[in-house]
């Protein structure tokens, strides 16, 4: 069953039509086909035109969307022969933060990514994508261990942020994403980050500072959430629209910032209408961008990255 957004009431009013009109039609001796295609077209079209103009708020909506993909689908989707690789040899396993090595398209990649869990079990169990210190410092080991071993790494973001609680706070949260961003600069090995979802702050940042920075259609990429924002400013997270509208994270607006570097297409009505499309269409991309970094040496990678940071926002 598709959960529907509060933009898209008129389409759940219409597929529910459209359902009743199957039950009856299967129920009696009444031909509604063409009463069914006729309504089928007009919620197609009503979904396009939604989607075609979606607000920044609306499409930080649909990147939060429960159903969306996430890191274990795009694994299964995208990646042969995936082995996970656990724990920062520190403190413990972060499940907020998942990787491994294995193949796209043929080529040997290690993939890490924040997983927000997809039922009310997994997601305590993941933290909400929300990573500790130790998830971090997980990354930093893979990321160390690809570059060792030549293996270029793909990163796949979404997150609301880092977790802000106590406890990640005492074990030195902040240390740790400022090393992961670190780690991302200092590689050795191609390095494509791809936002999937939301991709919040520094949380985000730690594991996207990349060669290439893809984002999907109607992802989202801030240094905080609009609602966030909205208490700054306003004293209310009513505000949100608002500051989603100033705040530009949507993938059009930073592709003209240059703070990301190529939009993946999203089926119409968004990756959690068609989960294989989307999948597929990020596959490609990435697949994509690691061949043309392929013969790029180390150093003009390392320096690649840095002119690409440091020269965002002059």
């Amino acid at each position: 069953m598709i959960s529907y957004l509060d933009f898209e009431k008129p389409l759940a009013e219409l597929h529910a039509r459209i359902e009743e009109l199957r039950e009856t039609g299967e129920s009696g001796s009444i031909n509604i086909d063409a009463e069914i295609k006729k309504l089928q077209a007009k919620a197609d079209k009503l979904q396009s035109d939604l989607y075609a103009k979606l607000s920044p708020w609306q499409k930080a909506l649909v990147a939060r969307h429960p159903d969306r993909p996430h890191f274990r689908d795009y694994v299964a989707g995208m990646v042969d022969d995936f082995m996970p690789l656990a724990g920062d040899r520190a403190f413990g396993d972060d499940q907020a933060i998942l990787g491994g090595l294995g193949r796209i398209n043929g080529q040997r990649v290690m993939v890490i990514g924040h997983e927000k869990g997809d039922d009310t079990a997994s997601r305590l169990r993941h933290n909400f994508g929300m990573a500790k210190p130790e998830g971090y410092r997980k990354a930093i080991r893979l990321m160390e261990l690809a570059d060792r071993f030549g293996i270029p790494v793909v990163t796949l973001v979404d997150t609301a942020g880092a977790f802000p609680g106590i406890q990640a706070e005492e074990r030195g949260q902040a240390e740790a994403i400022a090393r992961s961003t670190e780690a991302c600069i200092k590689l050795g090995v191609p390095m494509v980050a791809a936002i999937v979802g939301e991709g919040g702050s520094g949380g985000a940042v730690a594991l996207a500072a990349a060669n290439r920075v893809l984002m999907f259609e109607h992802a989202v990429y801030a240094v905080i959430s609009p609602e966030g924002c909205a208490s700054i400013l306003w004293r209310t997270a009513d505000k949100a629209a608002d500051a989603a509208e100033a705040m530009r994270i949507t993938a059009s607006q930073l592709k003209t910032l240059g703070v990301i570097d190529r939009i993946v297409a999203e089926p119409v009505g968004g990756a959690h209408r068609d989960r294989e499309l989307a999948i597929d269409n990020l596959k490609n991309a990435i697949a994509d961008e690691l061949k043309s970094l392929g013969n790029v040496s180390p150093a003009k990678l390392r320096q690649q990255r840095r002119d690409k940071f440091l020269t965002m926002g002059s």
